[in-house]
């Protein structure tokens, strides 16, 4: 956890963490990335652009030559890229070094207690505390599916976990990831955060910190850096999502498509070993005997190294009642957990997605996910659509 959210979670000991955190948009709307993140470390023959992307960023108003040289690090609020049609993320190679991962912040912002008063009925006591368990390494093995997000935010580089999820349009070929809205837009404060990319199955082998402080890149990323060239969250998460209060909670969910660093004739799917269905039609709570949710928790206890699980019976939580009411279960992950998939069995017995994690206290006793319903299927076919002709 950052110090800046240390300070605040510590000044408001009766108020709850939303994992939609400091991804959510800047105190400082200048604030650039942390020194790691220095644009002069990166050259031109680094960057790998689409064929359209100069006359992309020239509608927008963008100069080539300065987004080559460092412009992707400008963080002033009125520049930023916010409408779904402005999604621009460049390949930089070798950006996401060792040390820049392993450094990556979680996001977290306090949430006021009164936020959760909106339940109208439907809201269930507060669950149990559930310890989250170590996942078994090789991780790559045991959640082949799982992985991180990495982005850069104004406060420097941000982490968030994932899933690797079917694609309709490429069976057995996906390239799509699942992960929380505020994990790759601002939301009403904001727009689309920088640098996204996919680590599947981060530090696989489940080395603690002190056995990473010399990893090699092929250590904590051995399925290789899988780079963003679409996201795509709700409308809703983009009017109406914010770093504090858990606005916009409900519809806290993105679509990535992705392509790896390097080239490689694989799909993700294919190189990763799997991908998980996506349920659209599952249960609101009383159906489901139980949920697991997979995740890389970054604040105290935890360092954002490894991956954990929980397993809950989930309960409802309603932070609005006007609006879909989310899935809670028991849980110790802290931030940093945020995008995680959440997993059930379906009706046929088999796995599925059916939520990720959105917030949580920061007491760190249970965790919240949006129920995805008809906006979180139409997230999820735009993104299969378009790129249902290409091959991949």
């Amino acid at each position: 956890m950052r110090s800046i959210a240390r300070t605040a979670v510590a000044a408001a000991a009766a108020a709850v963490l939303a994992m939609t955190a400091a991804a959510c948009g800047p105190e400082d709307d200048n604030a650039g990335p942390s020194p790691s993140a220095s644009s002069d470390q990166q050259s031109t023959a680094d960057i790998s652009l689409p064929d359209d992307f100069d006359q992309a960023l020239k509608d927008l108003h963008i100069d080539l030559d300065k987004w080559k040289k460092g412009a992707w690090d400008n963080w002033d609020k009125d520049k930023w890229l916010r409408e779904a049609g402005q999604f621009i993320n460049p390949i930089i190679k070798d950006l996401w070094k060792p040390d820049r991962m392993k450094d990556a912040q979680e996001p977290d912002k306090p949430v006021e207690e009164e936020d959760l008063s909106g339940d109208q009925g439907v809201t269930d006591p507060d669950p149990a505390p559930v310890d989250a368990q170590e996942v078994d390494a090789p991780y790559s093995a045991a959640v082949p599916e799982a992985g991180k997000v990495f982005f850069d935010g104004p406060e420097g580089a941000m982490v968030c976990s994932a899933t690797v999820v079917q694609d309709p349009a490429h069976p057995g070929k996906s390239n799509l990831v699942w992960t929380a809205g505020h994990c790759v837009h601002a939301g009403a404060s904001g727009g689309w955060y920088k640098n996204l990319a996919f680590v599947p199955s981060y530090n696989a082998a489940g080395k603690s910190a002190a056995e990473l402080e010399h990893a090699t890149r092929e250590e904590l990323a051995p399925k290789g850096v899988w780079w963003a060239d679409w996201a795509q969250t709700s409308s809703q998460w983009i009017d109406m999502g914010a770093s504090v209060g858990g606005k916009g909670a409900p519809y806290d969910f993105a679509v990535l498509h992705v392509k790896p660093e390097g080239g490689s004739g694989q799909s993700l799917e294919e190189a990763v070993g799997g991908a998980l269905p996506v349920n659209f039609d599952a249960p609101q709570v009383k159906s489901i005997s139980g949920i697991t949710a997979t995740g890389y928790p970054a604040a105290p206890p935890f360092d954002g190294q490894k991956m954990y699980q929980c397993a809950d019976r989930p309960g409802r939580l309603s932070l609005d009642s006007a609006q879909p009411t989310m899935y809670r279960i028991g849980c110790r992950m802290t931030a940093g957990s945020s995008g995680g998939g959440w997993v059930a069995k379906g009706p046929d017995g088999k796995l599925a997605l059916v939520s990720n994690t959105s917030i949580g206290p920061n007491t760190a006793t249970w965790l919240a996910g949006p129920h995805l319903g008809p906006e979180a299927k139409g997230v999820y076919n735009a993104v299969s659509k378009k790129f249902a002709g290409s091959g991949s």
